[in-house]
């Protein structure tokens, strides 16, 4: 990463948490009374809420319309705009974890400043959390790839031949940039 864009990266990682700060959202009892719809509820993360998405609704259309990034050759847009059930799940553990502890990982990490035990056992948590999902991941990968090693030639052969149609298959480059390929079938 070039200094210039480590440097923004870091400006607006400060930025960022003094906002967080200032809204109180640190505060895992406002974010929690805001969860209490039932008790005393605290409608303050939702004006952050809708503040925040306003700004980068606005923002998102200046930066588009650039064509480019200011620091970078490429916009990294996601490639995949699916629902599925892993990102069903994901959204739930994160809402649970959310509604249990009333931080999440952007006010987690800027609580760690105030030196408070409770946010560094949620971020200790979270990353054992994330260091588990990628162990988790490389073994269902190495799963998968030796269940397809044990699949027999004529099996495999089969499956190739089907003419099936295109399908679109998007990459990340190490650049960024997001590279959208639709494979074609070659006949045998």
């Amino acid at each position: 990463m070039a200094p210039v864009t480590a440097l923004v990266a870091l400006l607006v990682g400060v930025a960022f948490a003094l906002g967080l700060g200032l809204a109180g959202m640190t505060q895992p009892a406002r974010v929690l009374a805001f969860l209490d719809v039932a008790g005393p509820w605290d409608p303050s993360l939702a004006i952050v809420m809708v503040a925040a998405v306003a700004v980068y609704a606005i923002a998102y259309r200046i930066a588009i319309r650039r064509g480019r990034p200011l620091l970078a050759p490429a916009f990294a847009l996601p490639a995949r705009t699916d629902v599925d059930a892993r990102l069903v799940v994901g959204a739930l553990v994160f809402g649970v974890g959310w509604g249990l502890a009333g931080l999440c990982p952007g006010p987690a990490l800027t609580s760690l400043a105030s030196g408070d035990r409770g946010a560094l056992a949620f971020v200790t948590s979270m990353i054992a959390g994330m260091y588990a999902h990628q162990v988790v991941e490389r073994m269902l990968a190495r799963q998968n790839g030796s269940a397809r090693d044990r699949t027999a030639p004529q099996e495999t052969a089969a499956r190739s031949n089907r003419s099936a149609p295109a399908t679109i298959s998007a990459t990340m480059s190490a650049a960024g940039r997001t590279a959208v390929t639709a494979p074609t079938d070659s006949p045998a």
